[in-house]
């Protein structure tokens, strides 16, 4: 779907609160599913540095609201099983992928590219490449890339993000893709456009990003 749906962001926001699993700032969950949610998300990719926290509880309601799925990418085995130990999912564990790889941005460029929502853990080391590939790699004609935890980064932040720092919680980046057309598959430009917002003024920039595709 290509519009925002109030009710479907006020579902995943209560179903979220109904899972009883809130980390130290409860209302970043609530906030990421909300916001899963209303964008009627039905592939989100999540990509963290170790525990996901409730972080991917609020991934799972969305996903149970808009009937979508969520993949959870993780470096190790051993991260996945400390997951399922302390992390119950119980009748939502049907909607959850793991998968296991170090390589976060040739797994979104390769296997991911429909990602409608895409949460990223800034304390990964190479969060900012991660960040703009998922940018880049956007197929689909509305999308979030969601970059949480950006508050441990500090100076690392002004990197050209093109999107808006939200003060909750531990930090989070947001930027909201358009794409108008989706890959030609016989050649011609890619182009998508990127919403910024002042955090002072409240006004929003639109920016037409145009680029060619590769070539072998």
């Amino acid at each position: 779907m290509d519009c925002w749906s109030a009710e479907n962001a006020t579902n995943a926001f209560l179903t979220t609160l109904k899972m009883g699993e809130r980390g130290k700032a409860p209302d970043v969950t609530e906030f990421i599913s909300a916001m899963a949610g209303g964008n009627n998300s039905q592939l989100m990719v999540m990509a963290c540095s170790g525990h996901p926290g409730s972080a991917l509880l609020g991934l799972v309601a969305a996903a149970h609201q808009t009937g979508g799925r969520v993949v959870c990418i993780l470096r190790s085995e051993e991260e996945m099983h400390a997951i399922k130990e302390t992390i119950i999912l119980g009748d939502y564990a049907k909607i959850v992928e793991f998968v296991i790889g170090d390589d976060v941005k040739t797994l979104l460029a390769s296997n991911y590219e429909g990602a409608d929502f895409v949460l990223i853990d800034c304390k990964l080391e190479d969060f900012q490449q991660v960040f703009e590939a998922a940018q880049q790699g956007v197929n689909v004609k509305s999308a979030f890339i969601v970059g949480y935890n950006a508050l441990h980064e500090g100076p690392k932040l002004s990197f050209d993000h093109k999107g808006y720092f939200l003060p909750i919680g531990e930090g989070l980046l947001v930027s909201k893709i358009r794409v108008s057309q989706g890959k030609n598959i016989g050649g011609g430009r890619r182009s998508h456009w990127v919403v910024e917002v002042d955090e002072c003024t409240g006004e929003e920039h639109l920016y037409r990003v145009s680029t060619s595709p590769n070539t072998n």
